[in-house]
């Protein structure tokens, strides 16, 4: 008779306690998350002690996730999250290109990659409002998309300023194939001196998602920009790093986004006589962030604020309605203590 040999000591306690495995299926209405695997004797991997925690480290971070996505918050916020991404995805591919100069110069309602937007609402009989006296002034306003995005991200949030007065507005688009956040943050430098140049301005607003918000704070921060940038609005960018996605650590940029990188650890030094202003959104359903809290910005040289936003995850940020008016707020007056506290889209 053919003996099999007995499973490692780490997988069924010494061979003493058999290795049973028990499906837990956590369902949240119709979505069913799938079945997770239980350890010895059906229990969870809850201790750094347990045999099987060292085989999937996130476990502990991950099951205390799923017990969150119970709350009709974050149950909302997923479902929102889903709906955004299929939406994105077909909006994805007019954004592909960098749009043509001349955009920016573009009355409202007529800004690149808004046409489809624009003639839905002409068919539905939808009015622009009048455009409010003085938005002439406003400096231009430069939109940074996030990692592995484009543009497109940001049709929705483009239209909600060009509607209110903005009339100098610009989405760049950072090559896909971008490895290097201190190189990006040269190239968006680039870039904005020759906005500066074609529109007569000294400086610009940013608003950047995600990556883009650390590319421009690198920006600023590290290469002179302050004299160029005069508020910077980040929308859940990871300042002091995320630790989401392990596995996503094969990029050069992902790698460069984590707790105690290089470039995390060069935005943290000193910063003395840095002009711009600095508005963070950071939401406490972000499953992007890990922890949330790494969205804000704290730092001794900077003038920050730092806006809670309750009520919706990552995807939605530049996208929702509440956290576009509370950017308009942040953009209008440029002082510190101008931006909302909180945005609650609840």
């Amino acid at each position: 008779m053919k003996v099999l040999p007995r499973f490692h000591p780490s997988l069924c306690a010494l061979g003493r306690t058999p290795l049973t495995r028990h499906s837990l299926n956590i369902t949240l209405g119709s979505l069913t998350l799938g079945s997770l695997g239980l350890g010895p004797a059906g229990r969870f991997p809850l201790s750094p002690l347990d045999p099987l925690s060292p085989l999937n480290p996130w476990a502990v971070r991950g099951l205390a996730g799923l017990r969150d996505l119970r709350a009709p918050a974050a149950l909302r916020a997923t479902a929102l999250e889903l709906a955004i991404l299929a939406g994105h995805l077909l909006l994805y591919p007019t954004g592909i290109t960098a749009e043509a100069a001349e955009a920016a110069e573009a009355p409202p309602g007529e800004a690149a990659g808004t046409e489809g937007a624009g003639q839905a609402e002409e068919a539905a009989g939808a009015t622009a409002p009048s455009l409010p006296a003085g938005g002439a002034d406003r400096p231009p306003v430069v939109l940074l998309h996030g990692f592995v995005d484009n543009r497109s991200v940001f049709v929705l949030l483009r239209r909600s300023l060009a509607r209110h007065g903005w009339r100098h507005l610009e989405c760049l688009n950072h090559s896909p194939l971008t490895c290097d956040i201190p190189t990006a943050a040269e190239a968006l430098g680039r870039r904005i001196e020759e906005i500066c140049a074609r529109t007569g301005r000294e400086r610009v607003d940013v608003v950047g998602h995600s990556l883009g918000g650390l590319i421009a704070r690198y920006y600023i921060q590290c290469l002179g920009g302050d004299r160029r940038v005069r508020t910077l609005v980040t929308l859940g960018t990871p300042h002091s790093g995320t630790t989401v996605a392990p596995l996503a650590d094969a990029h050069p940029v992902v790698r460069q986004m984590r707790p105690g990188s290089a470039v995390i650890e060069e935005l943290r030094r000193p910063a003395p006589g840095c002009r711009t202003r600095f508005v963070s959104f950071w939401s406490d359903l972000d499953r992007v962030m890990a922890p949330v809290e790494t969205a804000q910005l704290e730092h001794p040289d900077l003038i920050t604020e730092n806006v809670q936003v309750t009520g919706v995850g990552h995807l939605a940020l530049p996208v929702h309605p509440a956290v576009a008016a509370a950017i308009r707020e942040a953009l209008e007056a440029p002082r510190p203590g101008a931006a909302p506290g909180v945005v609650s889209v609840a």
